[in-house]
């Protein structure tokens, strides 16, 4: 192959150029503002994890796996699996092949970097054509065929989103609009231009068949001219809206993919690595039909993906509306590819506010707790909820005496809060001093293990406390526990039990196994068609601050025609809010974890035959 144009240059390649430069400009900028705005200990963490040989092993697989393949994607829906990696990894191999071939046949080209991008243009085809050639030929033909079929399904997706298992997606800004319809047009305009010179420069299966095709209708050479401007100048439009549109979710996700890897956390909603995941979010819409709000269609522009949109707009008002309103059951981010913390996002919101709140914990006495648990080796926590629903802590009592457990149960006549409800408000230094005071109360009270029957507090005590020496433990374990020790005796019943996993116990905590394992031990045990990280909250979680009970009716019969198509007898659950919310509108009795497990045991210990 050797240069048809000795110069190396061409005017055409000034508006790709223009558009890389202000793209890769805006990048570093940003990537530099997030830095500056992250605290020093988070700049030092996340500088060392990139010279540290395993961390970058890790983070160059994952940026390959989750920004080109979308293996989450992949797992989720096939269909748009294919369609997002059709193009971002096809667009990738392009680039990377046209710089191979650059350095194989015109390696004193290879700093210039747009070469690479218009190499058919400015290379003729050789009388020694080698077979690497064809080769890559072939590969440059194969990879723009599987971008155009990506880009092809994306048309259907944006027309009929139904086909790809989508009931709704993200309504597009005007900005997102052209940088859509730029990005549809560079490829079949890159067909155009490579087809044009292919009796030139060479081509494959793709552009070979088109050339002959066009140059019956077409035989003047010039006509190549236009097809490549309106490559560059398609290229260039795409970039300069870049920045200011979904699209740039591409490179600050292969910033995101290190950041999380190296451990740094959300510490303000507005800047930092914040910042970086609004700006991570490909508006893409999968969390508008996960989001449980969803089944009203007031709600549907209240999901996480609407979120990250006005805090790029810095709309305020709708920013502490969304973030008000949200139940905080975390399924946007189990479902997100990109895995943009939504409700931290809306909780770090919260804490923006002020109120007039100065709770004081100080009079409290630990000191009656502390005579009375110092006596016993398990510390029951009960939680606010189920002193609502009493059933659960009596079960619970049974079963530990059945098993012959030494206990106290903490808050029997009423206790401290364990600070979640404060925490998820934004009230953060609230629920800190709430904390401590637990966990005073908790260390002075002589027990080496904690048992939580609330996946709410369990969730808390696991995250927030620090509480050294104590094991923390939910009584869904405990309890497998007792039977696997052959503590307590389990016999099955004739019921049929459907499981609905709780927000906090299994998206929140990844506790899935231990309670289904249990009910099969004591009862038949189903599925619903969204079970385990894929489960419908109930509605009646504290996280929203601002819902209706109408509106949380809809979610919680919404929750339960979900859990009805396992078509079991009764609905179990571990969680005291999700029982007493379904037990509202159920008409298939709803019984918490620690209720079967007592009507379905026996003592094993001979004292308490």
């Amino acid at each position: 192959m050797i240069d048809r144009i000795p110069s190396g240059f061409h005017p055409f390649v000034l508006p790709f150029l223009i558009g890389m430069i202000f793209v890769l400009s805006y990048c570093v900028f940003g990537i530099v503002r997030i830095l500056w705005q992250l605290p020093k200990q988070d700049v030092r963490k996340f500088l060392l994890s990139l010279i540290n040989p395993k961390m970058i092993v890790k983070n160059v697989w994952e940026i390959f796996r989750d920004c080109l393949i979308h293996v989450k994607l992949w797992k989720r829906n096939k269909l748009l699996g294919y369609m997002h990696s059709s193009i971002a990894f096809g667009w990738f191999m392009i680039i990377l092949l046209g710089h191979i071939e650059v350095f194989l046949f015109v390696p004193n080209r290879i700093h210039m970097f747009y070469y690479p991008i218009f190499f058919n243009y400015f290379v003729a085809e050789g009388p020694d054509m080698t077979i690497q050639g064809s080769l890559l030929m072939f590969l440059m033909d194969f990879f723009l065929l599987i971008i155009l079929s990506g880009i092809v399904l994306a048309m259907i997706k944006r027309v009929q989103s139904r086909f790809f298992g989508m009931r709704r997606t993200a309504r597009p800004s005007l900005l997102n609009q052209i940088g859509l319809y730029a990005l549809w047009a560079i490829f079949p305009l890159r067909l155009l231009a490579e087809s044009f010179t292919a009796h030139i420069s060479g081509g494959s299966f793709l552009t070979i068949p088109a050339n002959w095709i066009f140059r019956q209708f077409l035989g003047n050479d010039l006509n190549m001219l236009p097809t490549w401007w309106a490559y560059s100048i398609a290229l260039c439009v795409f970039m300069c809206v870049l920045p200011f549109t979904r699209y740039m979710h591409i490179p600050a996700e292969m910033m995101l993919i290190p950041m999380r890897n190296a451990g740094i956390k959300i510490r303000d909603s507005r800047k930092g690595f914040a910042k970086l995941q609004v700006y991570s979010c490909p508006n893409c819409g999968v969390c508008i039909d996960a989001c449980p709000m969803s089944v009203n269609r007031g709600n549907l522009k209240d999901c996480t993906v609407y979120l990250t949109r006005q805090m790029r707009r810095g709309n305020e008002k709708r920013i502490e509306e969304i973030s008000d309103k949200c139940l905080l059951c975390g399924k946007c981010h189990t479902v997100c590819q990109v895995q943009v913390e939504g409700p931290q996002l809306r909780i770090m919101e919260r804490s923006r506010r002020h109120y007039n709140l100065s709770p004081d914990y100080s009079n409290i006495d630990t000191q009656p707790m502390t005579e009375i648990a110092s006596h016993g080796k398990v510390l029951y926590f009960s939680g606010c909820m189920s002193q609502l629903t009493p059933a659960i802590g009596q079960s619970v009592e049974s079963i530990l005496k059945k098993a012959g457990v030494d206990y106290v149960w903490m808050d029997r006549d009423g206790g401290l809060c364990c600070g979640r409800p404060l925490l998820t408000a934004g009230r953060a230094e609230a629920a800190k001093e709430l904390v401590h005071k637990n966990e005073e109360i908790i260390l002075g009270s002589g027990a080496d293990t904690l048992l939580v029957s609330c996946p709410i507090c369990y969730k808390m005590f696991t995250e927030e406390y620090h509480l050294p020496g104590i094991r923390v433990v939910h009584y869904s374990h405990y309890f497998s526990e007792l039977v696997q020790q052959d503590k307590i005796r389990l016999e099955k019943s004739d019921l049929c039990y459907v499981f609905h996993d709780p927000c906090e116990l299994g998206r929140g905590c990844g506790i899935y196994d231990e309670p289904r394992k249990l009910i099969g031990k004591s009862a038949s045990i189903a599925e619903a068609e969204k079970n385990r990280e894929e489960s419908i909250c109930c509605g009646g979680s504290l996280g929203s601050l601002t819902l209706s009970f109408a509106q949380r009716e809809e979610m919680t019969r919404a929750a339960l025609e979900n859990l009805y198509t396992s078509r079991a007898d009764a609905i179990a659950t571990a969680c005291p809010l999700c029982l007493a919310t379904f037990a509202r509108y159920s008409d298939r009795p709803v019984r918490d974890l620690a209720e079967i497990i007592d009507a379905q045991s026996s003592s094993t210990q001979k004292g308490n035959q």
